[in-house]
């Protein structure tokens, strides 16, 4: 007998999985205080230009934010696997909140490898290919970080990318997660979550946008005025 044809309106059931994670791109750390007030913010990324744009100390910057955040990307300037694998063991005995950032090279690859045998947390950054993300993924990378504003702007879709890496990361048990980088604008976070990435990371500017919504003012006004006419 044949099973009973599926109505086509029938609601896919998708397991739960935990929430995606916002962190914020910044290296101020005031910045990082008033997001995480919000009680939403999971983690910061920050990188050599960001630190420099701020002129605060490095270490004092890191240590900080992590007194504030469970997750703090410090990323390495090394260009050589030695000098990646000295700078990353000094940043990640700074605090247990600190995650090493390494970029997508092949010296970057044997850093990763390293600090994976060490039980480094690790965020591979630079990446803007699958074939990349696959490396970085098996070489221990906890997080790797496509950059998809940076793609947008030589005229190919960077979310594009962020879709074929979560197929192809459907078909296997990598232990690392997909962080979208290089975010511009509250689309690419909506476009983020539909495809299921496990973190976004956001400039300041972007990350006060989330919770606004023109419509949501109008309603507390005419709340307001209502309750003000009651009042009388």
């Amino acid at each position: 007998m044949d099973s009973p044809a599926i109505p086509e309106h029938t609601v896919r059931v998708i397991p739960f999985r935990s929430p995606m994670k916002l962190f914020l791109d910044t290296a101020n750390v005031a910045h990082v205080a008033e997001i995480a007030s919000w009680g939403v913010l999971d983690g910061v990324t920050t990188n050599p230009s960001l630190v420099a744009k701020e002129g605060k100390d490095f270490k004092q910057t890191v240590l900080e934010m992590c007194k504030l955040v469970p997750c703090v990307s410090a990323q390495v300037t090394a260009a050589d696997a030695p000098g990646m694998m000295e700078q990353g063991e000094e940043y990640a005995g700074w605090h247990k909140h600190v995650v090493v950032k390494v970029p997508m090279t092949t010296e970057g690859l044997k850093a990763l490898t390293h600090f994976k045998s060490k039980g480094i947390k690790t965020n591979t950054t630079l990446v803007f290919s699958v074939t990349q993300a696959i490396l970085a993924a098996k070489a221990g990378a906890t997080i790797i970080s496509p950059f998809v504003g940076r793609i947008d702007d030589t005229g190919e879709n960077g979310m594009a990318l962020i879709a074929d890496i979560m197929r192809a990361w459907e078909h296997y048990g990598f232990d690392c997660e997909v962080l979208v980088a290089s975010t511009r604008n509250t689309e690419h976070i909506t476009e983020a979550a539909r495809l299921g990435a496990h973190i976004c990371t956001i400039p300041y500017a972007v990350f006060k946008e989330l919770p606004q919504h023109p419509l949501t003012d109008t309603g507390l006004k005419k709340f307001q005025d209502d309750w003000e006419k009651v009042k009388k």
